[in-house]
């Protein structure tokens, strides 16, 4: 603290500032060593069969250890511009493994690594025809019944078209971290892409380099995620897990698969630029999307602290839907912490709950599952704003980002 009359703006211990950066120091050279010593990390590792192959995209399924008869088969579509990885990062954080442990079939969606004689593939060739044989694969596998869907990020957005297009073949929808409504005031990487000459992109690329959009994405936080997450590292040496952990999320974050030039372009004018979703004026083929023609239930996850999907832009999918069962589900957190943060384990049990109360199945005593089932925390409450007046319910949960 200055002394009276002293016009110096701070003083500077120099004694405890040599400590500090010796301190540092000797935390980064036993890091250097501790990541020299370690085998290599891989995300994921939950057991998993290839059930089913077209071009770039596999279809991956899941056998759960105790299966809950009743509750259907669930098929995870992520998104296309990150790998689906992020679903099963580490074995006590992951969505699959959660899903898994209560009893769910679940398949998943990995749309590989386009390539340049992908870059003619459209939003329809990837809705109406890639999804629709995966929905056919999965549902031939459980007699020919309707299928649970679950989208994530974009992937949600192209569930939600597939489900409009699509209704018989869906018996429950859930969206994750959803866009819906792309130009929200608070959306920022929608008000880049609203500015971006995305023809003149594709027509000098083709496919859209996926470590570009990566540094895209890291340009919304660019001190957090380019910079300080890495002297943060520093503060992780002494825990070997926690430093595989970091590690894990670094390969998923720069896993960027390029993106079909065409697709691509189509989702940028369409959603980004004309918000033609929520506007209804998005076209798969020659085929209109229409929000109210989603009318099996559907639940809506979306993360409070999220940059790149803001609440806004997700909770805009009330009122549009068809469906007289509409909930809503709050997570304390952001898109990525909605999958790995401490308490991200309670989104599985919230989904498999919700399903569970729909298809009549016996409550399961660890997850609270069961029609009519309670929380065992958050709160529930009615909303107002479902088509036609209809009901809607939102849950707001407590968890960390």
């Amino acid at each position: 603290m200055s002394a009276p009359g002293d016009t110096t703006p701070f003083r500077v211990d120099a004694a405890a500032l040599l400590d500090e950066v010796q301190l540092f120091q000797e935390r980064l050279a036993t890091g250097v060593g501790l990541l020299r010593g370690l085998d290599k990390v891989t995300p994921g590792g939950t057991p998993r069969e290839a059930i089913y192959r077209e071009d770039k995209l596999t279809l991956y399924h899941y056998r759960p250890e105790r299966p809950q008869p009743g509750l259907g088969p669930l098929l995870i579509v992520y998104a296309l511009v990150n790998r689906p990885t992020m679903t099963d990062l580490q074995a006590d954080r992951s969505l699959i493994r959660g899903l898994l442990a209560a009893g769910l079939e679940v398949y998943l969606v990995d749309w590989g690594y386009p390539d340049a004689g992908d870059s003619g593939l459209t939003l329809d060739t990837y809705v109406n025809g890639y999804l629709d044989r995966c929905v056919d694969a999965v549902s031939a596998r459980h007699d020919g019944t309707p299928v649970n869907l679950l989208g994530i990020c974009q992937g949600g957005t192209l569930s939600l078209c597939y489900a409009a297009l699509h209704p018989g073949r869906i018996a429950r929808l859930v969206t994750m971290v959803t866009p819906v409504d792309f130009q929200t005031p608070d959306n920022l990487l929608g008000a880049w892409a609203r500015e971006l000459d995305v023809d003149l992109l594709v027509d000098s690329m083709g496919n859209i380099p996926g470590g570009w959009l990566n540094w895209v994405f890291m340009a919304l936080k660019p001190f957090r995620l380019t910079g300080q997450k890495y002297v943060d590292l520093v503060d992780l040496v002494d825990d070997p897990a926690a430093v595989r952990n970091f590690l894990r999320m670094e390969h998923w974050i720069f896993d960027s698969p390029d993106q079909a030039g065409e697709a691509f372009r189509q989702f940028v004018k369409a959603c980004y630029q004309q918000n033609a979703l929520v506007n209804g004026t998005l076209e798969l083929g020659d085929r209109r999307v229409d929000l109210a023609n989603v009318t099996m239930p559907v639940l809506n996850v979306y993360a409070t602290a999220d940059h790149l999907v803001p609440p806004s832009a997700s909770l805009a999918l009330a009122g549009r839907v068809g469906s007289d069962d509409y909930t809503e589900y709050a997570f304390r957190g952001g898109h990525i912490g909605i999958y790995v943060s401490s308490r991200a384990r309670k989104v599985p049990a919230e989904i498999v709950e919700w399903i569970a109360a729909r298809a009549d199945v016996p409550a399961r005593e660890e997850t609270g599952l069961g029609k009519g089932g309670k929380k065992r925390d958050g709160k529930k409450r009615k909303k107002k704003g479902a088509k036609g007046g209809k009901k809607a319910k939102r849950k707001a949960g407590k968890a960390a980002s």
